[in-house]
């Protein structure tokens, strides 16, 4: 049985073979997205991610392998829906989704969020390797964050409900912002209080700046060797909504 630096050890091969089958799988659009230079930035931010995970509990997914999917492909998953920037990842933790979407956009302006000390230090390290010129990092709780610009989208995985992530999105949202929340089984109850957050006015605000959408969207999204339900939520923000 392979031991855990074993796995943590996989050769880059074998990574970037899984990352090639994974993007196949999936929408045309992600694989034209991400050029060979990108690809293998996907691999090496895996590779740094193992080596810190040596030491730092970064990640509940030790083996490698098993990440190409369960973080690299299930973060790219919402990749058509991140058009627009400037982009902020709330709770990134160790870069996620934030570092494969800032890949893959490079022409987009990220923020990473997140108030835990050594997962934003493995995070800053992980984009200066890469190069993410594009891409900062800030160390902060979200209810103390105050940023010098509105966001035209905000992203989060799996970090809270969809009320709060509301709540704590739409003073940081841009006018015409997008809320994209990735989740995993969605149940009605959560989905129900998150429409009663909305504020009554909201419809008629968001067509007022011209939002394609004025209410919540449900997209199902299939994702490569990852089992279970997957969803993004797409919410409309913007400070006119209240």
């Amino acid at each position: 049985m392979a031991t855990p630096t074993d796995r943590d050890a996989v050769d880059a091969a074998e990574l970037r073979a899984r990352l090639d089958a994974g993007l196949a799988a999936m929408a045309p659009a992600i694989a034209e997205a991400l050029d060979e230079a990108a690809r293998g930035q996907l691999v090496h931010y895996l590779q740094l991610l193992a080596r810190w995970n040596r030491a730092y509990n970064l990640t509940a997914v030790r083996d490698p392998r098993e990440q190409v999917a369960r973080h690299l492909l299930d973060s790219l998953a919402i990749l058509p829906w991140v058009t627009r920037g400037p982009v902020l990842d709330l709770g990134t933790g160790a870069g996620l989704p934030g570092i494969p979407l800032a890949i893959a956009r490079p022409e987009l302006a990220f923020t990473l969020l997140d108030s835990n000390g050594k997962k934003t230090r493995f995070v800053r390290q992980a984009v200066l390797e890469l190069g993410l010129a594009q891409v900062e990092v800030i160390q902060i709780r979200l209810e103390a964050y105050r940023p010098p610009r509105k966001f035209a989208t905000i992203v989060a995985r799996a970090l809270a409900s969809l009320p709060d992530l509301y709540r704590g999105a739409r003073n940081l949202a841009s006018d015409d912002a997008r809320l994209l929340a990735l989740k995993g089984r969605l149940a009605r109850e959560e989905l129900n209080a998150l429409l009663a957050c909305l504020p009554a006015a909201a419809a008629t605000a968001a067509r007022a700046v011209g939002a394609e959408r004025a209410e919540p969207c449900i997209h199902p999204l299939v994702v490569p060797g990852v089992d279970g339900e997957r969803s993004l939520i797409e919410v409309p923000l913007g400070t006119t909504h209240g």
